[in-house]
């Protein structure tokens, strides 16, 4: 089972949790990437999500097809947010249950990774000052590189 979403309304993880479980899963994980007050010491008031939404969409459900096959029986639902958020308010959420634990947080974090890798997605983060800075999306990424199972 996988789905993947970009949304413009907030994010439910409760439902992204029931959407994955069944009773054959016996470990299921929860990342929630959310807006933070503080990025390289600049004061954060909120983050404006923007996307090339079919390209997105598109390479979104190939990362979570591409866990599905690497990561044997898991169950996946992602979902990114657009538009504009406040602090704290969920940017983005990945789901993902096994019948064993190591799969299930491999695969959560493949799907993070390579969506901030590959994933068409821009930020623009808002400042205290009023001033405004686009971030690149690939930045954080290339510091944390997935090693192959």
């Amino acid at each position: 089972m996988r789905r993947t979403a970009l949304v413009a309304t907030p994010i439910d993880p409760v439902s992204l949790l029931r959407e994955v479980t069944t009773d054959g899963t016996g470990a299921t994980t929860l990342f929630l990437g959310t807006v933070r007050n503080v990025n390289e010491g600049r004061e954060v008031t909120g983050i404006e999500y923007s996307a090339y939404t079919a390209m997105a969409a598109d390479e979104l459900d190939r990362i979570a097809c591409e866990a599905v096959e690497r990561f044997d029986g898991v169950h996946l639902a992602v979902e990114h947010r657009v538009g504009t958020l406040g602090l704290q308010e969920i940017s983005v959420a990945i789901a993902v249950a096994h019948a064993r634990r190591s799969p299930a947080l491999d695969a959560s974090r493949f799907v993070i990774e390579e969506l901030k890798r590959r994933v068409p997605i821009w930020k623009c983060e808002q400042y205290v000052d009023g001033t405004r800075h686009w971030i690149d999306p690939t930045s954080a990424a290339t510091s944390h590189p997935i090693d192959a199972p």
